[in-house]
């Protein structure tokens, strides 16, 4: 078929690569317009148009794909489908209606659990036991089209966001280019199930702060689930500061917010039993070793996060 990949950030490169590895013809990309980023708030192309560029493809940047002229574009281009993978805009119904095979979305859930912006994060902060990622047909309502294949994967108890968008990431790639195969050969999509929908926005900063009067194995959750962004945080002498990772310390009691370190582990305590830090960011400064922050930070014996004096 004839495709023309919609996606925008760094999970949707590796399906750029598999389509154009593919026996489909990729046409081009439709990306977000560039966006500020750097200390500099210099404008950046998405990490697709960067990978497109090197692979030779055009690459189209509407601002809205409501835009009268993205639609004649697409018209007068005729792609047979769109996939998309995390594109970042809603796209009218008259837009998706321009591809014989409409728009093929590839999301990184199980639907019908977890529509929306953050599925990966919310499955880990749910602390649900596998997640995936899934292929639907684009409709109106937010990511309740009917389903063309899934994949399925463990959430280990070490995995963060991170870990598991990467891992989807690359074999989501996979899925997609099957499903294109399938609706290719005439594969018709099964419509959602109406049980077990859940919804899964966009995790802000608040959303990332770390309540240390809640047990460890939420506070776990929190951590790996907002691991790389938002990033979870607490305050520290009145001033933010990042947790990246930590991991359950077993055994181990402490006042909520409490730090103790011991020289070989640096412990926090919640409302049950500690957490171990294991990577950490103090204000103004890069993410570093826990242990190495605690050599060098001077902590007292009763000094807690959250505690401003």
């Amino acid at each position: 078929m004839r495709v023309l990949l919609a996606g925008t950030p760094e999970v949707a490169v590796a399906s750029l690569d598999a389509l154009v590895d593919s026996d489909h013809q990729v046409l081009g990309v439709i990306t977000r317009p560039d966006a500020p980023a750097g200390r500099g708030k210099k404008l950046r192309p998405s990490p697709v148009a960067v990978r497109a560029e090197e692979l030779g493809l055009p690459v189209h940047k509407p601002e809205h794909p409501k835009d009268p002229d993205f639609a004649a574009m697409l018209t007068e281009l005729a792609p047979d489908c769109v996939p998309v993978v995390a594109y970042g805009a809603l796209v009218p119904q008259r837009v998706i209606d321009i591809p014989a095979h409409g728009w093929v979305n590839l999301h990184f859930s199980l639907l019908p659990r977890w529509r929306g912006a953050a599925p990966v994060q919310h499955a880990i902060l749910g602390g649900d036991a596998e997640t995936g990622a899934c292929t639907f047909s684009l409709v109106r309502e937010l990511d309740a089209g009917p389903v063309y294949g899934q994949i399925r994967t463990p959430i280990g108890p070490g995995d963060t966001a991170g870990d598991l968008l990467d891992r989807l990431a690359r074999d989501g790639a996979g899925l997609l280019v099957r499903t294109l195969d399938e609706i290719a050969a005439g594969a018709v999509p099964r419509p959602q199930p109406d049980e077990g929908v859940t919804s899964a926005p966009k995790l802000t900063s608040d959303d990332a702060r770390i309540d240390w009067d809640t047990s460890q194995l939420v506070i776990d959750r929190l951590i790996r689930g907002c691991n790389p962004a938002p990033g979870a945080w607490t305050t520290l002498r009145g001033q933010r500061f990042k947790i990246g990772l930590a991991r359950p310390a077993p055994e181990q009691e402490l006042p909520p917010g409490q730090l103790r370190n011991t020289g070989r582990q640096v412990l926090v305590g919640t409302a049950d039993r500690a957490l171990e830090l294991l990577q950490v960011q103090p204000p103004g400064k890069k993410p570093m070793a826990a242990a190495d922050w605690a050599r060098g930070a001077q902590l007292a014996d009763d000094q807690r996060f959250d505690d401003d004096e």
